[in-house]
């Protein structure tokens, strides 16, 4: 029996247009869900737009609209991007719904029921000007921490703290520039950590009993918050506030992160009254992962760990839905090696790109280098290019043009049988494909591609060897056979394709005529020997460097257009954060006492009792190894730094801890605990090579 496959991408904040960044989400999204459909499964897409809280508020305040026309307006925009970079969803809807209203109102009600929600009097900031207690980001002012000035009322941009508006320097409102004062205002808390329970099951291994899948590192990360003791949840927010209004609490509003994911619910609840379908099967149902069962996936950015692994399992718990059988995270995009920027011209818009190039190649690119893990995903340029033109245009559509087009134009257009010395080569292509359907499904897409050229490169050797173009001189047939071996192995190509370019599998059916759409199933069926061939369609061409020239000279424009409706002016030679000032200055002779080695980490694992430590063993080659406690455990798990090459401080005296003896430093960089950057050497370096 077909699983019942729920999948979600992490909701689209409305208060602006798509960018690269949701996008590579939205594609890795869609290409699970289309393999997933592809291996048999019964698979829905629900999606929405997040629009509610402050920052939408803001915006619409500083264009002269109200909420409601801005999200709209952005829903428009966000539904144009996504459909242009052909990411299949069942539904795209909106969390300002009355289903998302209902399905709020039900969780909190079963939250009271069970006693989880708190009432508690909390002092915060009210403008006497406006008339309003001020929400975070309506409250700017100077960071308690590092004293940068015009810093939001949650957290500083310059140096990571985050801290209640309360907390602020010389605090101010955002609407009128009023100095607020203290005023009590009664809030709504879930007191999360009587839900440790429930969590901490809900976080074991697969292999361990558990039921959800998550990356290691994520797990990790995850308990790390629960073993330091879960906060209580404020959940609840003081009218003015655009979202939902909690029942029984006139001129409360549910806080923007308690009624985002339930959008989830929502969106399938919609998608199920249009199609005749029951949301108890989706979100009342058994989570799990054998046949016939239930499963619900989230894909979502590391920024927003902490709600789905948190709270938002235990919302659902504890309201009797259907919790997250799996919560895939992704890194973020970076462009040419670097944050996008505004500045730079590297803040991509999703319809500004698809006005410039074709999408399909984007969907290619990002998923030829997303893997199941959660790192960074740079967007280099020269590289996309490059990757482009070789393996879609110079081996997978190559092989398909070569094969299809010699049999249509010099041999009739049809097939003939697989020769015996192609037999080997079909084998070894479906042993291949054999291996994609669990690759897609544990969301490496890049392994996939990567087989799907090397199948291209096996097929494309063979044709190359045997010369067909010659063959066909003395003997056609011969020639036609070996052509044929070329169009079997380009369906097979195209089925591990399909997930990623869609068009891709359609072309290939109409090519080969085929009477169902490609799956990895029937890819492997051969092809009828004297099957007429339809007409050659182009799969790909190259993408050329100066349409990406135009992409970025485009992107800076809409950054001025952006700042003329009134977003914050990012000035070219201003930044968003403050750095230690350089010490003074001193000769050469003075890193003489320094002694600086390569050091390989050959193991990690953390300290017991020492929320910030990790225990390291630092390779230096010739000179052992070193045992060195480092304070980076909020930035890294220990698994994310196996096999590194960093720098040691070699020769810093021991210092005796009360966890052992550390044996020297690795270098890093970073503002907070959270933030640290280990700073990492080619791993071509030699551990205990000294470096000067």
């Amino acid at each position: 029996m077909a699983n019942k496959v729920l999948v979600t991408a992490a909701l689209t904040y409305a208060n602006g247009p798509a960018h690269l960044g949701h996008v590579l989400e939205a594609i890795q999204t869609d290409v699970y869900v289309r393999a997933r459909r592809m291996m048999g499964d019964e698979v829905i897409f629900m999606w929405a737009d997040d629009t509610h809280g402050t920052p939408i508020q803001i915006r619409a305040l500083r264009e002269g609209i109200d909420p409601e026309q801005l999200i709209a307006r952005v829903y428009d925009e966000h539904v144009k991007a996504y459909d242009g970079f052909q990411i299949g969803y069942d539904i795209f809807y909106t969390t300002h719904s009355e289903e998302n209203r209902k399905h709020a109102a039900a969780i909190f009600e079963a939250l009271r029921e069970r006693g989880d929600i708190e009432e508690r009097d909390v002092e915060q900031l009210y403008s006497e000007v406006d008339q309003m207690f001020l929400p975070d980001r309506m409250v700017q002012g100077t960071c308690p921490v590092c004293k940068t000035p015009d810093q939001d009322g949650d957290s500083c941009e310059s140096c990571g703290s985050t801290y209640r508006p309360t907390e602020l320097i010389e605090p101010r409102s955002v609407i009128s520039g009023d100095t607020p004062v203290l005023r009590s205002s009664e809030h709504l808390f879930v007191p999360l950590a009587r839900h440790e329970a429930f969590l901490r099951e809900w976080l074991k291994p697969v292999s361990d009993g558990g039921t959800t899948i998550l990356q290691d590192s994520v797990r990790n990360f995850v308990l790390s918050w629960v073993d330091g003791g879960l906060r209580d949840w404020d959940i609840s927010r003081e009218a003015p506030y655009f979202g939902i209004e909690i029942p029984g609490y006139p001129g409360k509003y549910f806080y923007v992160w308690f009624d985002a994911p339930i959008g989830y619910i929502a969106a399938t609840e919609k998608w199920c009254e249009l199609h005749g379908q029951d949301l108890q099967d989706w979100w009342k149902a058994p989570p799990g992962r054998g046949d016939g069962q239930t499963e619900i996936v989230h894909v979502i950015g590391k920024d927003i760990v902490y709600f789905h692994c948190l709270f938002w399992p235990a919302m659902l718990h504890a309201a009797g839905y259907t919790v997250p059988s799996r919560v895939q995270v992704h890194g973020w995009l970076k462009v040419n090696g670097e944050k996008m920027s505004k500045r730079r011209g590297t803040f991509i818009l999703a319809n500004t790109y698809l006005e410039h190039a074709d999408p399909a190649y984007l969907r290619y690119y990002l998923a030829a280098r997303l893997s199941s893990n959660q790192d960074d995903f740079d967007l280099a340029m020269d590289d996309f290019v490059a990757r482009v033109n070789a393996d879609l245009v110079g081996k997978a559509a190559n092989l398909a043009s070569r094969s299809i087009k010699f049999i249509n134009s010099k041999l009739g257009g049809t097939l003939g049988p697989i020769p015996e010395d192609g037999v080997p080569v079909i084998d070894a292509v479906r042993e291949k494909l054999l291996e994609v359907p669990d690759l897609y499904r544990n969301f490496d897409s890049a392994k996939a591609l990567r087989l799907a050229m090397e199948m291209a490169e096996t097929c494309d050797a063979y044709i190359n060897e045997h010369a067909p173009w010659k063959v066909i001189k003395t003997d056609p047939e011969r020639a036609r056979a070996i052509l044929t071996v070329g169009v079997q192995v380009s369906k097979m190509v195209g089925a591990v394709l399909q997930p990623v370019i869609p068009e891709w599998g359609e072309k290939i059916g109409r090519m080969l005529k085929l009477e169902q759409p490609l799956t990895f199933a029937n890819a492997a069926e051969p092809l009828a020997e004297g099957l007429e061939l339809g007409a050659y369609e182009t799969l790909a061409e190259r993408l050329q460097s100066a349409t990406l020239d135009a992409l970025i000279e485009a992107s800076k424009a809409d950054v001025a257009a952006d700042r003329a409706v009134g977003a914050a002016p990012e000035d070219a030679p201003s930044f968003a954060y403050e750095v230690e000032p350089l010490a003074p200055e001193v000769g050469i002779e003075a890193l003489g006492q320094i002694d600086l080695r390569v050091g390989k980490i050959v193991e990690c694992e953390p300290v017991p009792k020492a929320k910030k430590l990790l225990r390291l063993t630092v390779d230096l080659g010739p000179l052992g190894q070193r045992n060195v406690f480092s304070g980076i455990s909020q930035s890294y798990a220990p698994e994310q730094l196996l096999g590194k090459h960093v720098v040691m401080f070699a020769n810093l005296k021991p210092r005796t801890m009360r966890f052992g003896v550390s044996e020297g430093m690795i270098m890093a960089a970073g503002q907070s605990d959270d933030k640290v950057t280990v700073i990492e050497l080619d791993p071509r370096s030699l551990p205990g090579d000294k470096i000067s």
